[in-house]
Parts: structure tokens; C-alpha cells; sequence
């Protein structure tokens, strides 16, 4: 993969983060030597998170950087993320990540691969009978927000408290809920970032998956971004789970990222 596609990769997702922080109640974005801070401030974990600015060599260097990732987060009571991308360490240290982490409370939690295409591929089937909205009051952030919380088993009030933020879906940012028998079933995020459409939030409950609804809902975002945006190039970090999906669209991988959680500071 392309030097330019693993930068383009890393700096989506800092800069989506930064999107969500700076827009949240209480978020705040902070670049500093050793690491960038993008944190909501919020009780998900994974929205106050920590990114490496540039590639490290070293473990004293990836050290450096938890340790201050963990003075500036850990203090305020809540889970976070350290993302940790795999072309920015070498092999050596990527192996040893684990090791020299833990002292922070960071654990391996996901590993999610960044993908890009240029413009999406045909569908390959029809697309399921289903409503789709734009969240644009209350009660579509919180579907979108509890579509999420009920795919990846947090608290209901976790998700409301991070998503139900008008600011998150007006100007560079869109929800969209796609609804089936009168259901909140599919939820996806597009975000403008440097002239390119990042995809985030995507998710289904249990008992629509298989059917095709996150990718309609998903073809669906990335009309309303080509339509008002004029934008066709698209990035996501996609889990295991989506992977097949999102090939299936057009995306292709372009890196891998290890996200490193630790829990608030009052639960270890």
C-alpha cells in the first residue's frame, strides 16, 4: 500500500475524532509532542481517544506517548483509547505493544483495518425494503445512538450522552437510521474531513443483520455526501465483522490499527 494511502488513513481517523470532540459538550482536542488527544469527554471509552502524530521507533518513544496520553486522560474518571497504527511501529514493537502498554491500563481491544475507495462499486443485490431518515432532532440521534449502543453492548445512556449533540449532524456531519417494521435497525455516520467522506457508526441490531442494511443505509450516506458535497472518495476503519461488506462495496484495505482501551481509572 502507498505511503500517501497509510498517512490519508491515519489522519481520517485523528481528524473524525477531532470532529466529534470538538463538536461534543465538553470535548476537547489537544496536539502535543509525544501524542494527539481527540477526547469527547464521555463515559464510551473509545471517544476520548489518544493518536500517535508520527511514526515511533522506539518503545521508550510509544512509552512517552501513554504516559502522557494517560496523565492527561486517565485523571478525569473516564475509559479511553490509545490507537496505535500498525504501519507506524515497526514489527519489533508492535509485538511488544501489549507489554509496555499495560503499565497504563491499556489493553488490546479491537483491531479494525482503515479501507478507502475511490467510488463505490454496483450493487450486488437488492437492497432491502427499509425507511431511511436523516437524524436531525432528538429522537433520530438517539436511534442512531442506541442502534450503536445495542450493536457493541453498552449502556443505552453511554450512547445518548455521547451522539445526542445537535452539533455532531449539522454542517460536515450526517446520521442517517434506516427503519424496518417500525424499528430503529441501521445506523450509519458520514463526515466531510479534508474533502474526503469518513464513514463512522455503522451498525445493525441482531435481528436485521444479513439482510443487506448496513450497507443500504452506508450507499445511502455516501449519496447524500456526493449530492451535497460533490465528494466520491470514501475511508473507513472497518472491525472483522463489516470487512466482507465493505469489500463487497468497493472498499479495499489500506492498513491496520490496534485500539488499545483502558478502563476509567476508578474501575481498575
Amino acid at each position: 500500500m502507498s505511503h500517501d494511502e497509510i498517512h490519508e488513513s491515519n489522519t481520517q481517523l485523528h481528524r473524525s475524532w477531532c470532529f466529534f470532540a470538538r463538536n461534543s459538550i465538553a470535548g476537547e482536542v489537544l496536539d502535543l509532542p509525544e501524542v494527539s488527544i481527540a477526547s469527547s469527554n464521555v463515559s464510551w471509552s473509545m471517544m476520548n481517544a489518544a493518536f500517535l502524530p508520527a511514526p515511533v521507533e522506539t518503545e521508550e518513544a510509544l512509552e512517552r506517548a501513554a504516559a502522557t496520553a494517560a496523565r492527561h486522560l486517565a485523571p478525569k474518571g473516564r475509559g479511553w483509547m490509545l490507537a496505535l497504527c500498525e504501519d507506524r511501529v515497526p514489527l519489533r514493537l508492535r509485538e511488544r505493544a501489549g507489554e509496555r502498554l499495560a503499565p497504563h491500563g491499556l489493553k488490546l481491544s479491537m483491531v479494525a483495518t482503515g479501507m478507502v475507495a475511490e467510488r463505490l462499486a454496483p450493487d450486488m443485490r437488492p437492497r432491502p425494503v427499509m425507511e431511511i431518515r436523516q437524524a436531525r432532532d432528538s429522537r433520530g440521534r438517539c436511534d442512531l445512538a442506541d442502534v450503536n449502543s445495542r450493536s457493541y453492548d453498552l449502556p443505552l445512556p453511554s450512547g445518548r450522552e455521547t451522539f445526542d449533540v445537535p452539533r455532531l449532524f449539522e454542517g460536515d456531519g450526517k446520521g442517517f437510521v434506516g427503519y424496518r417494521h417500525g424499528e430503529a435497525a441501521t445506523g450509519a455516520a458520514v463526515i466531510r474531513v479534508d474533502g474526503v467522506a469518513y464513514i463512522s457508526m455503522v451498525a445493525t441490531l441482531p435481528s436485521h443483520r444479513q439482510l443487506g442494511c448496513a450497507e443500504a443505509v452506508m450507499r445511502h450516506a455516501l449519496a447524500e455526501a456526493e449530492r451535497e458535497w460533490g465528494i466520491q472518495r470514501t475511508v473507513l476503519h472497518a472491525t472483522p465483522a463489516g470487512l466482507p461488506v465493505y469489500r463487497r462495496m468497493g472498499y479495499r484495505p489500506v492498513t491496520r490499527f490496534h485500539f488499545y482501551m483502558a478502563e476509567p481509572a476508578r474501575s481498575r
